[in-house]
Parts: C-alpha cells; structure tokens; sequence
C-alpha cells in the first residue's frame, strides 16, 4: 500500500497541509556486495527501498516491513548509517505535501530468509539486485545521496549514525 492508512486518516482533516513524517530507508547488501533496488512505478527511477513509520512503530521494523513488502526479501538491519531530515517540502501530484525524517539502515540476508528479490506490492515496477559499480539508471537523487551516506558511514569506520548538528 503506497499511502499508510493513518495518514490517510490525517488527511480527511487536514487536507493538502505539509505533514511531518518519520521515514526509514533500506541498503540492503547480499553476501556479493550487491545492493537491492527497485524501479518505481511512480517516478521509473531505480531507488532503495524505503517507506513511513507506522505510528509507534520501531525504524528497524519498519525496514524489515518494507524490504519484505516491496521486494519479498528478508533481511536483518545490522547498522543505523544515518539519521537525516528533508529540507525540500514534497508536493505529490494530488497535492499533499510532507517533509521527511529518514533513518537509513545497513541491512544483511536475514539468514535462512528469502533472497531472491520479486516485485510484491504495486509500488516497484521490478526489483533485483545489483552491483554497486554498475547501477541501472535513471536512479532517484535520494537513492545517490543516501548510498553516499553509507560510504561516508564506512570510511569513517567508528560504526557512528551521521547526523548533522548546526550550532
């Protein structure tokens, strides 16, 4: 389901108003080095897979919801990469509009789980895996930005989230 239905709910009350959302996003390596990513239906760019915390919904769960929903892959989060908030407010083709406060997640195979990724809910157009050094395009500027934080994340080695702090 593209739309949770606890902001659909908001909606009906709030109409097109800007929402603050709590989001999670998924790098999701196999045991290759290789990163899942799906083709969105809405955009046609290749991205992560990523998706809205239910209310009271922990981030980690909401990855492992997701990555399974989207792609029937199960995986296992090993690491917060980073904790980041949007400064571009979104305005959706129906109107709505929301900003963002994206957790990205370093996933792994959940061991004995499905690996062979395949499209499971109306959101990706195709899904699969691929290397890093050979992406498929066009990729969603959140997709480059967000695999720059995971190499930025191992760089630095100190398995500290990046976040920013503005004094």
């Amino acid at each position: 389901m593209a739309t949770p239905e606890f902001v659909l709910e908001l909606r009906k009350k709030i109409g097109h108003d800007p929402l603050w959302l709590i989001g999670v996003s998924a790098y999701v390596e196999d045991a290759e080095g290789r990163v899942l990513l799906g083709r969105r239906a809405d955009t046609g760019e290749w991205a992560m897979v990523y998706g809205i915390n239910e209310p009271g919904e922990e981030p980690a769960v909401t990855v492992v919801r997701e990555v399974k929903e989207e792609t029937g892959v199960d995986c296992v989060p090993t690491e917060l990469v980073s904790v980041k908030s949007s400064t571009v407010m979104i305005t959706y083709a129906n109107g709505d509009q929301a900003m963002y406060m994206d957790h990205l997640f370093l996933c792994s195979l959940a061991p004995g789980g499905n690996a062979d990724p395949f499209v499971g809910d109306d959101e990706s157009l195709t899904v699969g895996w691929f290397s890093p050094d050979d992406l498929p395009q066009p990729l969603a500027a959140t997709t480059v930005e967000r695999m720059g934080y995971v190499r930025e994340f191992r760089r630095r080695g100190d398995h500290r989230a990046l976040f920013s702090v503005d004094e």
